[in-house]
């Protein structure tokens, strides 16, 4: 069980908090003010295996819990829930029902710029789920192919949406192909999200029916399955309805590690989908890249660096300007956009996937302000991770050249830069004792969003409480 508390402030001196402040971070920074901060949070992991005299059994059940407050308080005040959820374990199968963090995707978690679908930028939707806690192995493939999966279901918000009791669908599958002894492993999988469902007076009935979107059990199996042309099946369907029910996207993912000794390497490539344009192979330019190296050496020096990262998102082909149902020219995917769900990709103001596609409220005032203004790109992001005696270290610089979309371009040369310095010590307070001072200064400046400068200063609390292990005798039988 482990219990943390973090107070700190943050400062800027622009419209907007910078950006790497408050990417990624799952919605508990603001985006328009300075504010102090209080975040309390209790958690119980599962309690590993059972221990007996002579030998160890994993448990077939197991359970645990998630709890985080979060409060900022400035002009306005805020009160959160980043995480609050419940989950159980039974052998490789996981349950779990309340808001949790996380990302989907093959990506390092750790310096990466987002996960293209799922990156872990807004506040987490309450979901329940049904899954695999992380990569098993079964039966005669065991140790060789090792799968991940999930299937969940989840529920937007309402307030201040255009599209109201809207649904989300995820699963995904990724299989991992090496033994644990193996110098070289292949990972390679999907991950599939949907909106769906809900009701807006903002539609005309060619798209719902007086508002209404399809919800029903085999509206709900249309939609998981992805068929296609479901209105012919159903004629009650909008005329909308005529290529698929719901919003879908995400991507198709590979990867590799490579073990090398005192250091390894995992790269990875995400290629997107939003409608048909990927299995068309129409904009197989577009994706995220990435290549991260990892130094395990043990070091003594005063300086180190333990990661390094480079990756390179590119999103302007979208399959091309054209429309048209030819497979050379199914184009203008507009991501993270939809002629339906017309609030975006977007749950409580911030972008669900990657934040460098960037919603209307956060672009530069002047800049076309759709739901997901800009979502045509081309970035580099570096990440590097290190230490300097006592202190952690991390760094984030990203430059992005924006074209806003297809419908509503931007100006040529609306270029961004952010970056971000983290540090990280450990220092010992009187009444206190041991804690972490986190100290960040990042900066925007650009085009695409308002120049800013700003500072985070906050002192974190953990505490840790590891339950005895008891040896037992097996009973007689």
């Amino acid at each position: 069980m482990q219990y943390h508390a973090e107070a700190g402030v943050l400062l800027f001196d622009g419209q907007q908090t910078p950006f790497w402040l408050r990417a990624n971070q799952n919605g508990t920074v603001p985006v328009t003010q300075p504010a102090a901060s209080l975040r309390l949070g209790v958690a119980s992991g599962y309690t590993g295996p059972t221990t007996r005299v002579g030998q160890t059994k994993p448990k077939r059940f197991d359970w645990g819990y998630s709890l985080e407050v979060v409060g900022n308080t400035g002009r306005t005040s805020q009160l959160l829930l980043p995480e609050a959820y419940m989950k159980a374990r039974y052998s490789f199968i996981e349950v779990y029902a309340g808001r949790r963090r996380g990302s989907v995707g093959l990506v390092d978690t750790n310096l990466t710029s987002g996960a293209y679908s799922w990156s872990g930028n807004a506040l987490p939707l309450p979901t329940v789920q049904i899954g695999t806690p992380d990569y098993v192995s079964l039966g005669f493939l065991k140790h060789l192919i090792a799968f991940r999966a999930f299937y969940n279901h989840g529920w937007f918000e309402n307030d201040g949406k255009k599209v109201t009791h809207s649904y989300l669908h995820q699963k995904v599958l990724y299989v991992r192909l090496g033994k644990p002894s193996w110098k070289v492993k292949l990972f390679g999988g999907f991950n599939h999200q949907v909106q769906w469902g809900g009701y807006s007076t903002s539609l005309d009935n060619t798209m719902a029916n007086n508002g209404v979107l399809p919800h029903d059990l085999q509206s709900y199996i249309f939609m998981v399955t992805g068929y296609r042309h479901p209105n012919e099946k159903n004629t009650s369907l909008s005329a909308f309805e005529n290529n698929r029910i719901g919003n879908h996207l995400g991507s198709v993912d590979l990867g590799m590690t490579v073990d090398l000794g005192h250091y390894n390497v995992f790269a990875y490539r995400q290629n997107l989908y939003d409608d048909g344009s990927l299995f068309r192979l129409t904009n197989i330019r577009d994706g995220l890249n990435g290549i991260r190296l990892r130094n395990n050496r043990p070091t003594h020096a005063l300086f180190s660096i333990r990661e390094a990262l480079v990756e390179y998102l590119y999103t302007k082909s979208q399959g091309g300007a054209i429309v048209a149902m030819m497979p050379a020219l199914l184009g203008r995917d507009n991501y993270f956009n939809n002629s339906q769900y017309i609030d975006g990709w977007i749950y409580k103001q911030r972008a669900l996937g990657t934040p460098f596609l960037t919603p209307g409220t956060e672009v530069r005032p002047g800049l076309p302000n759709g739901a997901i203004a800009n979502n045509r790109i081309s970035m580099l992001h570096v990440g590097l991770t290190g230490q300097l005696a006592q202190v952690q270290w991390m760094t984030k610089i990203s430059f992005s050249n924006n074209f806003g979309t297809y419908d509503a371009p931007f100006p040529d040369q609306t270029t961004q830069l952010s970056a971000l310095l983290n540090l990280a010590a450990p220092v010992t307070l009187p009444v206190l004792g041991p804690v972490s001072l986190n100290s960040s200064l990042a900066l925007d400046r650009g085009k695409l969003l308002p120049s800013s400068t700003g500072f985070y200063l906050g002192l974190r609390k953990t505490l840790t409480h590891q339950p005895r292990t008891v040896a037992t005798l097996d009973q007689p039988k």
